[in-house]
């Protein structure tokens, strides 16, 4: 059985990558990047699909950035998402594809809501301002996945991660997120013999994922979740983290805690954004998550031995 990993080369792409052993005896992998075929384009989506021929697929790419680009490149967020959606799903249903795996995201939810935030709340109010733009296509991803259900019983279900770290992320300063561009920060601060500023008082609470536990999981989904409404992927409630201690995990990993320092100038931003995973636990069981300590050493390590060629 094929399966076809669109936004094969980015970070979960890659988590799927380094799983793939464990799954070789059922499934042969094939990890779509955008120079291998342009997705925005239906033709050449059209036609990659029919020289494949996938028997599933796990749908990971979009156009993704930080603030920035979120804030001021609405039209290419909004449209360039729509297109690569619409064609993924529409080549999957002519190729009568038996089950499309696709990717949202728990920053796509409503603005003003309650915590925590589970499935049945994505459509609830509008998304932050600030990637509106992003978020509606992400939403239509899962709009347009049921209608496929409904009109034709395609299989075709989404997944909401909650924020995702590991080896092969985007390590920028300014348009990373937090994890890694805190990795990258202080890797130049130890450099340099600096102090590790942080900027926020580090108080704010967040839910990370390890790539590899999210691989595991949606290779889960593409086997044995047989609902067809999307569901959250995520660690629980009780594992939530600060951000102070998050940077201070990053700092050990460098062993340079003595030089950490918190900024209290820079705004915190929202101060929760939990996310409800019952329905995976119920589902799934006791799935044993990688320590947010264990997956910042990984990535550290990563980052150290891949500096010249990661993305930064």
């Amino acid at each position: 059985m094929k399966v076809l990993v669109t936004g094969g080369t980015g970070l979960v792409g890659n988590a799927l990558k380094s799983i793939k052993k464990d799954y070789s005896n059922n499934y042969e992998f094939i990890f779509l990047s955008s120079r291998d075929c342009d997705l925005t384009d239906l033709q050449k989506t059209k036609l990659y699909f029919q020289n494949e021929k996938p028997d599933y697929v796990i749908h990971l790419a979009a156009c993704v950035g930080g603030l920035f680009k979120n804030m001021n490149y609405k039209v290419d967020m909004l449209e360039k998402n729509l297109l690569i959606n619409y064609n993924v799903l529409k080549c999957s249903h002519e190729m009568k594809i038996k089950k499309v795996v696709s990717c949202l995201s728990t920053c796509i939810f409503p603005d003003k809501t309650t915590y925590p935030i589970n499935e049945s709340m994505l459509h609830d109010g509008p998304p932050h301002t600030s990637n509106d733009a992003y978020a509606y296509a992400k939403r239509m991803l899962e709009i347009h996945s049921k209608a496929y259900q409904e009109q034709y019983g395609d299989n075709f279900v989404c997944v909401i991660p909650t924020n995702i770290y590991g080896p092969y992320d985007n390590y920028s300063l300014e348009d990373g997120h937090v994890i890694p561009a805190l990795i990258h920060r202080c890797y130049l601060n130890k450099h340099n013999n600096e102090k590790f500023m942080v900027r926020g008082t580090g108080k704010p609470l967040r839910q990370f994922i390890y790539s590899e536990d999210l691989a595991r999981l949606m290779m889960w989904i593409l086997e044995k979740y047989e609902d067809k409404e999307s569901i959250i992927l995520s660690v629980g409630e009780k594992d939530e983290v600060s951000i102070s201690d998050v940077a201070r995990n990053i700092a050990k990993a460098y062993d340079y805690e003595h030089m950490i320092e918190f900024d209290s100038s820079y705004s915190d931003g929202q101060f929760r954004k939990t996310a409800d995973n019952n329905k995976l636990m119920n589902l799934y069981g006791d799935y044993k998550f990688i320590s947010i300590e264990n997956g910042i050493k990984r990535s550290v390590k990563w980052f150290i031995e891949n500096y010249e060629k990661c993305r930064k």
